[in-house]
């Protein structure tokens, strides 16, 4: 057996309510439990790579534990061991969290994005695999994975977007595309301002565009799902993401509020339950 490699020195104490989007909140029971074992995987491997303090070194240690425990090659770390099990008893691939542990790696060792490709491919990683670990444990059809893959990539890009500042001044990490930033005459040192500069303001304008293509490609995905429960919450976060998207093209994320309060959440997210109800 490998040395234990334990994660919770490093726990930001963050929990699914927390979240920026519902999680699992309106699954049937049953498939409740996978779905949060998942998400404590996700939160543990996530609260390595953004640790504030702690060593490279020691992040990506704490991952690799996580890898090899989820790869079956030692059972030192609690969470992907979790995760491993269910994936054994569900029939489920591993490989979405190890998909998972490549972004969370990517994120200690880079700091910054060349391109909006170069975006894409973080988001491949660091996104999709989460979509589709719940189509997979609902038995949704994996021809609804192109649609699953344009909604998370938009969900993560919103959040780099309104996170950008507090991303770079707590981190150092900058997802904003150097390419798109240069097209615009914006640069890195303007995240650093109390207020976005015009070519900052017009860079994020940019990139909320291009989400929102990404947006459009999902539209059909919450009606394709069989799962009623599952399309429901999807039909939320898509009207979630829509509004924040739209935010972001009017607000500045350095010095306004871009994020949901929860009786916006609400407002939002009644109209799309219902739609999707009607539509089924």
């Amino acid at each position: 057996m490998s040395e234990v490699v334990a994660a919770g020195p490093l726990a930001s104490g963050k929990g699914s309510e927390q979240e920026n989007f519902p999680v699992a909140r309106l699954f049937a029971p049953r498939f409740r439990m996978p779905v949060k074992a998942f998400y404590r995987f996700a939160r543990t491997g996530d609260d390595i790579a953004d640790h504030p303090t702690a060593p490279a070194q020691e992040k990506l240690a704490r991952l690799e534990a996580m890898r090899a425990t989820l790869a079956g090659e030692s059972d030192t770390d609690a969470p992907a061991l979790a995760l491993r099990q269910i994936c054994a008893e569900r029939g489920i691939t591993r490989q979405h969290g190890l998909d998972l542990l490549i972004a969370f790696t990517r994120d200690v060792t880079k700091t910054h994005y060349a391109s909006w490709d170069e975006l894409i491919d973080y988001c491949r990683v660091s996104a999709m695999p989460v979509g589709r670990f719940v189509l997979d444990v609902h038995g949704e059809d994996r021809a609804l994975w192109p649609a699953n893959d344009a909604l998370c990539a938009a969900l993560q890009i919103v959040n780099h977007l309104q996170d950008c500042a507090k991303d770079r001044a707590n981190l150092d990490r900058v997802y904003l595309p150097a390419d798109v930033l240069a097209a615009h005459g914006a640069s890195i040192a303007d995240l650093d301002a109390p207020v976005a500069t015009p070519s900052l303001r017009a860079a994020i304008v940019d990139l909320a565009g291009r989400t929102g293509v990404l947006l459009a490609q999902a539209r059909p995905f919450a009606r394709a799902i069989r799962d009623t429960r599952l399309g429901i919450e999807v039909a939320i976060i898509q009207r979630l993401a829509h509004s924040l998207n739209r935010r972001l093209q009017t607000r500045d994320p350095l010095s306004q509020r871009v994020h949901h309060g929860k009786a916006e959440m609400l407002a939002l997210a009644l109209p799309a339950a219902i739609g999707r109800l009607l539509a089924r």
